[in-house]
């Protein structure tokens, strides 16, 4: 089965960054979610890196009002149907494997696959997905690398996430392949631990405020 584009491009069209999240406790969850989507960034990718990151997505589905959960750094099928359980809207993973690319199509929540190189994009081409994420994008090469892939392959649109600041984030949002960023900069562990969340809330409305 073919990626379903139009319900992943609503997820990367809803702000100009999607935060990239490590949440320790499930109980900071919530009230982080909540800043964010009154900050203007209501798409949410939860990374699957902590023991706890399940229970922290299912609070935000549950609980927050306005929020697209999803959760990052899926690697394999049984993560992908926990991930679907927790209540994640839509699912992000560092790369692609066949394994992975077999299990997103036994579910309705979309996939954003990872891709480095102009080989991978083709090859998830092949297999129905237009539209990825670029990763690690400031390792992998940076704008300046993506640019060169918007023509040779116009069809597909990107999220670049790695590396990515608020300083840089606007010569990527002006690439024509690009249609939002990943960052960990609006919400790093540090602030969500500290429960700073009106600082959380201002990061995302200057976030969100970036043209594109």
């Amino acid at each position: 089965m073919s990626q379903d584009t139009a319900r992943i491009e609503a997820v990367m069209r809803a702000a100009p960054v999607i935060p990239v999240l490590i949440v320790e406790d499930p109980k900071t969850a919530v009230p982080m979610a909540e800043a964010l989507v009154r900050g203007g960034l209501p798409a949410i990718e939860i990374t699957l890196r902590t023991p706890r990151a399940l229970e922290a997505i299912k609070a935000v589905a549950d609980h927050v009002e306005g929020a697209i959960p999803g959760a990052g750094t899926v690697l394999d099928a049984g993560q992908y149907e926990a991930s679907v359980k927790a209540g994640a809207k839509f699912i992000v993973s560092p790369g692609a494997t066949p394994k992975l690319l077999d299990a997103a199509a036994n579910f309705d929540i979309p996939l954003l696959p990872g891709a480095a190189t102009a080989s991978e994009v083709m090859a998830l081409i092949e297999r129905g997905y237009l539209r990825l994420k670029f990763f690690p994008a400031e390792q992998a090469g940076g704008a300046a690398y993506l640019k060169s892939l918007s023509s040779p392959l116009a069809q597909v649109k990107f999220c670049p996430t790695g590396g990515i600041s608020l300083d840089k984030a606007p010569t990527y949002l002006a690439l024509p392949n690009v249609l939002c960023v990943g960052g960990s900069w609006i919400a790093d562990a540090a602030s969500i631990a500290a429960g700073d969340w009106a600082g959380i809330e201002a990061r995302a409305r200057e976030a969100a405020a970036l043209p594109r």
